[in-house]
């Protein structure tokens, strides 16, 4: 996966992902809304496959799962940041969206392109060469299925006797 940077700082909360105050609509208009005080024209100006670069803390606040959903739906293809809050980092792959803890995030500029890997763990872009820790091959199936709900389904149809009861 590859795109342009966007880069926030620390202490990202999940209600600067997903305002409050917007809670009551539907994902695409709280999407529509995402990062609007960190970022203004962040969720208009973000293209499928861009690339949200943060500092450490990302997704603190709230378990609200809309907050990484929002980004996903606005087509961030890859979180990179040296820390994640733990719920927001298991709610991301949840829903299909790819988290990479890296220690290095900072040396990242704003506005380039990257290359990111999650299963090698690496970002490559212009003069960056980052190790990152790689995602076990087993997240690695549930992102490519599109999160934990279309993993169970695969494995289900893939695996019926997972389904039936003992």
């Amino acid at each position: 996966m590859s795109g342009r940077v966007w880069k926030v700082g620390d202490d990202i909360d999940t209600d600067a992902l997903a305002p409050g105050k917007y809670m009551k609509c539907d994902i695409d208009e709280i999407a529509r809304h995402c990062l609007e005080d960190v970022l203004p024209g962040f969720a208009a100006a973000v293209r499928p496959g861009d690339v949200l670069v943060a500092g450490r803390n990302f997704g603190i606040g709230s378990s609200r799962e809309q907050a990484p959903e929002a980004l996903r739906r606005l087509g961030i293809a890859a979180v990179v940041a040296p820390s994640f809050a733990g719920l927001f980092y298991r709610n991301a792959l949840n829903l299909g969206l790819a988290v990479l803890v890296c220690e290095g995030a900072a040396a990242i500029p704003d506005g380039v392109r990257v290359a990111v890997d999650p299963a090698a763990g690496r970002i490559d872009g212009p003069g960056i060469a980052l190790s990152c820790q790689p995602i076990p091959p087993f997240l690695l199936q549930m992102l490519a299925a599109g999160g934990l709900m279309p993993h169970l389904a695969q494995r289900l149809a893939n695996e019926p006797q997972l389904g039936k009861r003992r």
